[in-house]
């Protein structure tokens, strides 16, 4: 396959980021170029033959630069094959991981016509310390333990599934 592949990701406190240059690395791993930017900063999809985006989900929405990623490059994204990822819940259990792919299922029907090669939700991170106005004034929020149950061997296999599924 010529040409790059795009790892695109929106991250409010650092995780998503550190999700997608971990997918970026392994994609790497399978000698695919791989270039990993913030989904706000890119201006142009040329020379990129495939996309990875990825973003949080908050309070029942998934992050708004993705959103805006999606429709700003509406026509590229027509033709070209893209898998989208979503960090979650905060803990895997399998109730909240099924609420978090829902919650994207739902913020990606908005755009009947995206239809991504793979989609995945992964459990994500979280330190209430690092809560930032307006969250940091939600009282049962502030007061969740700090947690990390990112499962990096599943994030590695998902991206051994996109080696296949954007090669083309």
């Amino acid at each position: 396959m010529s040409g790059s592949i795009l790892v695109a990701y929106s991250s409010v406190y650092g995780s998503t980021q550190e999700v997608a240059a971990f997918l970026a690395e392994d994609l790497r791993k399978n000698e695919k170029e791989v270039d990993v930017r913030p989904a706000r900063e890119m201006r142009s999809l040329h020379g990129y033959t495939a996309v990875v985006l990825g973003a949080p989900l908050y309070m029942f929405h998934w992050q708004n630069d993705a959103h805006r990623f999606i429709v700003r490059f509406h026509v590229e994204l027509e033709s070209t094959p893209i898998a989208i990822f979503a960090l979650g819940p905060f803990h895997n259990k399998e109730d909240e991981l099924q609420n978090a792919r829902t919650t994207l299922d739902k913020e990606l029907a908005k755009y009947d016509w995206l239809k991504p090669v793979a989609t995945e939700v992964f459990v994500g991170k979280f330190d209430p310390a690092k809560l930032r106005f307006p969250y940091s004034l939600i009282g049962p929020l502030k007061k969740m333990p700090a947690s990390d149950e990112r499962d990096w061997n599943a994030i590695s296999a998902w991206s051994k599934k996109l080696f296949e599924l954007l090669d083309h």
